[in-house]
């Protein structure tokens, strides 16, 4: 099957029929899994009792006495039944009968979903999404064993950051992404066109003049419009077209992707802006290795949905933390992932704001450069 050819533009319901977007020569991952008409809702049969007692519990966390005692379950849960993490849960001298807080949990270092299949329980896999890389170049992969577990993380994060989708016109402007299979963020926003129901709604690629004169159409219309980008196609945008409706709400997910020099965020959003005129540019953190996200709404602080916590470690010393306010490397506990590892040792260096939430500031040295959102601070 041929490729996605630089002009093409697909919405939702196009992609929701195979047969049509096999004819267009669309290939992207998108609609080869999540759009092939496969059943991704919730079979419980499929897993544990005692893995079904703790996925009802992941979205009802209310305090922080709930999400640490659901941690720490899930912690003993994964310890059990994820052979890989359990090996390196005892590598650290770290088991149940000695991990009573969070501080105590061992994080699993990100490089392990390179040659591992992270995996927690007996379950077959749905899904499997990869990292971006170089040709030649070993690359992440997650397997997803409950699809509807993902889907649910999506849309309840993006309600607590944004409000209900169908309030908006989505757009995805995501070259490089679409271009690859295993792309967890074009599932992820492939799912958030479905769910705006605007027959609007839908991908572009390079074909520039026609998203600007959509955008302009949904201004005209008072239509609401939400669009999430890859750093350097945003710049590109930016750059060709230097007026785009100022209450278009603006989401970079990082990543040059060899297009353009890295640079850090405020670089970045200040070159946008000086095109686009808008009043704040806001961003995603999150990786191929999560199934949530957090958003950073005030162009600085990302902040996590309530099954999502981030914890800064000493950067010598992971078994060890820094202090709020301290730069160290950042672990994230996602619940969400019940299913491969909730706790991630991440390549990510950043720092906690009390009241605020968390800053990204950069990578350590040596780590892998990759999108979805990675920029320096």
């Amino acid at each position: 099957m041929k490729g996605i050819s630089e002009n093409s533009v697909f919405s939702a319901h196009e992609l929701s029929n195979t047969a049509q977007a096999a004819s267009k020569g669309y290939t992207t991952f998108a609609q080869q899994r999540f759009m092939t008409g496969k059943d991704t809702s919730f079979s419980a049969k499929r897993f544990s009792a005692e893995r079904n007692r703790i996925r009802e519990r992941i979205f009802e966390i209310k305090a922080e006495i709930d999400f640490q005692e659901l941690a720490l379950e899930i912690y003993r849960y994964q310890f059990s039944e994820n052979p890989t993490y359990r090996t390196w849960s005892n590598a650290l001298n770290r088991n149940p009968s000695n991990v009573h807080a969070l501080e105590d949990i061992p994080f699993l270092p990100i490089h392990f979903f390179k040659g591992h299949e992270v995996k927690s329980g007996s379950a077959e896999a749905e899904l499997v999404f990869s990292s971006s890389g170089t040709t030649g170049a070993l690359t992440s992969r997650h397997y997803i064993y409950d699809a509807s577990l993902y889907r649910e993380s999506i849309l309840r994060g993006f309600k607590q950051a944004y409000g209900n989708p169908e309030a908006y016109c989505i757009i995805g402007l995501l070259p490089a992404y679409l271009e690859r299979p295993g792309s967890s963020l074009v599932w992820m926003t492939e799912l958030l066109i479905q769910e705006s129901k605007h027959p609007d709604s839908g991908f572009y690629l390079y074909n520039l003049d026609e998203l600007k004169d959509m955008l302009h159409k949904q201004e005209a219309g008072h239509q609401k419009i939400w669009l999430i980008g890859v750093s350097f196609a945003l710049i590109d945008f930016s750059m060709a077209y230097p007026s785009v409706p100022t209450s278009v709400h603006v989401i970079e997910t990082g990543g040059m992707k060899g297009r353009r020099r890295e640079m850090i965020r405020e670089e970045l959003h200040a070159m946008i802006k000086s095109g686009w005129p808008l009043r704040r540019i806001d961003s995603e953190y999150g990786m191929t290795e999560l199934l949530s996200q957090a958003w950073m709404l005030d162009e600085k602080h990302f902040n996590c949905p309530p099954w999502m916590k981030v914890l800064i470690r000493e950067s010598d010393n992971p078994l060890a933390y820094e202090a709020n306010g301290k730069t160290g490397g950042i672990n994230v506990i996602d619940l969400a992932n019940l299913d491969s590892c909730a706790f991630i040792e991440t390549a990510d260096l950043g720092r906690i704001v009390p009241d605020k939430g968390f800053e990204v500031l950069g990578r350590f040295d040596h780590a892998d450069v990759r999108g979805c959102n990675l920029m320096m601070a």
